[in-house]
């Protein structure tokens, strides 16, 4: 045991002294509930500054530390499910200066990140992941033959997720030491919904299970030959009908169970980690947490406090944007589909577990009979939808854009390969800055061009976004739209906005010398780019809204082609495989060899940071990077025709 800690300075902190987690165990035990008080006023200061996941970490400052004081990262394995609430654990290894700036530029990650601490054993940012890692590190453990400790930590709604459940299936036969620590607070984003939510509920409201599991079990243990007995009674009441008290659904699995335990008594929570550690089968522990915890409006707020920006730590007031800042897209679109599933009883919504994040909390509110969510499984919902629309109704899929990549091949083939009616409405398409690499909607419309019956568009502004919902739902097919977060830009729809004709793009302005073709918000870019060039170098530059990625107003784009010297594309994703190629594909089917620049995001994952603007220009995507590019490529061009 590490030795202790000094007494606690009267100028100082027991936070500022944490080094690594054995720094944790060198404290008395008497110190532990001040160092989490310290710990609690940490977080809400840094991210009423930063923003971040404020709820999530809040409800789990005991739990982590107990963990840190029951194994030894890095060598044994803390697998964070989403890793949303690892600010406690980055915390006690070593990064309290790098979580002050936390989702910033240079600052932490707001997720678990291996390339930024070996105690990071897995990184992550979408939920259903922990126990799937966690059981192939416990396996390769075995088959190393080494014996340190792996720890997944599951929320419960990662048990709504399809692969989590998958992982429960392969415990047993995968490994005979796992700790699974269920962390059930009722909420991922929004509520907790579905049976599983039930069940947890039952769960965590029944101690006899327990007691009389530990009173027979104590019986058998003091009984000569009693560990062989012990053993016999668990494999006779998990095979038969359940024995004095119904088995949990987690020993069905194999999994001793263990709760429900007091997520904020420390003492209780490492007596607990202790026995699992010692034990030589799987195991789960049941920990009830409270969202938000030391946080008033956190507490009374879960779902907004789930991860916000800066908020005022007095009030839990979120800091608003100027006055006059228009909506957001997903307000609008929020709004404008809940006046047409109005209209039409066969619309409905569908989202993952998020109807404030996507504004569908608008429809649950004015239409809820037309409403569902059916928590963390986007596999669910894109053949749930499937399945509503072989029966005439016209579904409207809402999900980030980083969430819908899970849900690739029910797209594929439960949607496009039967060619039904779905519309999917792709919110956060592009950055999302201070989240990073696992939530930037950076490659949807590369993942889904290659789509065969896919209609793909994205709208530059409000009144665009309207339109496309409009012609999204009066197509016969698979239907794509991406917008942006964040505030739209101050163009209303109206009333009644026309349905767009499919594939056909709207030149915003004229120009014959090169010709920029924009799709989405990049069509501001362009026009701003477009004046800086007849400006600075007097070209002739005119702007296209691609509006469809597909698909592409090929008669456009080959009578543009047939007379402009070069094609500029623009586009707020990867270039490979994106808009731009499509544009390139389009003139090669056609034989014509009309050079084309291609400007988008490269072939990386892009990191956090503190704002698009700050990642644009780290990637060669700032104004003045687009217009050196295009100037350099018609720089070449003149070269080789001089």
């Amino acid at each position: 045991m590490p030795a202790s800690l000094p007494p606690f300075p009267s100028t100082s902190r027991l936070l500022d002294l944490i080094r690594s987690p054995d720094d944790v165990k060198g404290l008395s035990s008497t110190q532990l509930p001040a160092l989490a008080a310290e710990i609690r006023e940490e977080l809400i200061r840094v991210t009423a500054r930063n923003g971040g996941h404020i709820g999530p970490n809040l409800g789990v400052v005991e739990l982590t530390l107990a963990l840190h004081r029951v194994f030894s990262t890095p060598r044994d394995k803390f697998v964070f499910d989403v890793a949303h609430q690892g600010y406690v654990h980055k915390l006690l290894t070593g990064r309290l200066a790098g979580l002050q700036k936390v989702r910033q530029t240079g600052g932490a990650s707001g997720f678990l990140n291996r390339s930024e601490s070996p105690h990071d054993a897995f990184g992550a940012g979408h939920a259903g992941t922990a126990l799937s890692a966690a059981l192939g590190m416990a396996t390769a453990r075995d088959l190393k033959g080494t014996d340190e400790h792996v720890v997944a930590l599951c929320g419960d709604a990662a048990f709504t997720c399809g692969i989590t459940l998958e992982a429960l299936n392969n415990v047993v036969s995968s490994t005979k030491r796992l700790v699974v620590v269920l962390n059930d607070n009722e909420w991922s984003i929004a509520r907790n919904v579905g049976a599983i939510a039930k069940y947890l509920n039952r769960l965590s409201t029944n101690r006899t299970y327990n007691k009389v599991y530990h009173d027979v079990e104590q019986f058998f243990l003091g009984l000569p030959g009693g560990r062989d007995m012990n053993r016999l009674w668990n494999k006779w009441k998990r095979e038969t009908k359940d024995f004095f008290v119904e088995s949990s659904l987690f020993e069905k699995f194999g999994l001793r169970y263990l709760g429900p335990i007091d997520g904020h008594n420390l003492d209780e929570l490492i007596k607990n980690l202790e026995f699992a550690r010692d034990t030589d089968t799987p195991i789960l522990l049941h920990v009830i947490t409270e969202k938000g915890r030391g946080l008033d409006a956190a507490r009374a707020h879960p779902e907004k406090f789930h991860g916000l920006g800066a908020f005022d730590p007095t009030t839990g007031e979120a800091k608003s944007g100027p006055p006059g800042t228009p909506p957001s897209y997903q307000d609008v679109f929020g709004r404008e589909l809940v006046r047409l599933a109005t209209a039409d009883s066969r619309i409905v919504g569908i989202t993952g577990a998020m109807p404030s994040g996507t504004g569908l909390n608008q429809l649950a509110a004015s239409v809820p009979r037309q409403f569902f969510d059916v928590g963390i499984a986007e596999e669910h919902a894109v053949v749930f939808a499937a399945g509503l629309a072989t029966q005439g109704l016209r579904p409207v899929v809402a999900i980030y854009s980083t969430f819908l990549q899970r849900a690739f091949d029910n797209i594929l083939h439960d949607v496009a390969l039967q060619n039904l009616p779905v519309t999917f409405c792709l919110d956060r398409a592009g950055l999302s800055p201070n989240d990073g690499a696992t939530h930037h909607g950076l490659f949807d419309l590369a993942y889904l061009r290659c789509v065969p019956r896919a209609v793909i568009m994205a709208p530059r502004d409000e009144h665009q976004l309207a339109a496309m919902l409009r012609t999204a739902l009066a197509h016969d097919g698979p239907a794509f739209i991406r917008y942006p977060r964040g505030s739209c830009t101050g163009t209303p729809p109206p009333p009644e906005c026309a349905i767009l004709p499919l594939g056909r793009a709207e030149i915003l302005r004229p120009g014959r010398d090169v010709v920029l073709w924009a799709i989405g918000t990049m069509c501001a870019d362009a026009l701003a780019l477009a004046d800086q060039l007849h400006t600075l170098d007097q070209v002739d530059a005119g702007v296209v809204d691609a509006r469809f990625a597909k698909p592409l107003d090929c008669e456009l784009l080959l009578a543009q082609a047939a007379e402009a010297r070069l094609i500029v594309t623009l586009e707020d994703g990867v270039v490979t495989g994106g808009f731009g190629s499509g544009v390139l594909e389009t003139l090669s089917a056609a034989g014509l060899n009309t050079p084309v620049e291609r400007l988008g995001w490269p072939d990386v994952f892009v990191d956090h940071g503190s704002s698009v603007t700050e990642l644009r220009a780290a990637h060669g995507l700032a104004p003045a990077d687009l217009l050196r590019q295009v100037q350099a490529r018609l720089a070449r061009l003149e070269a080789v025709t001089a």
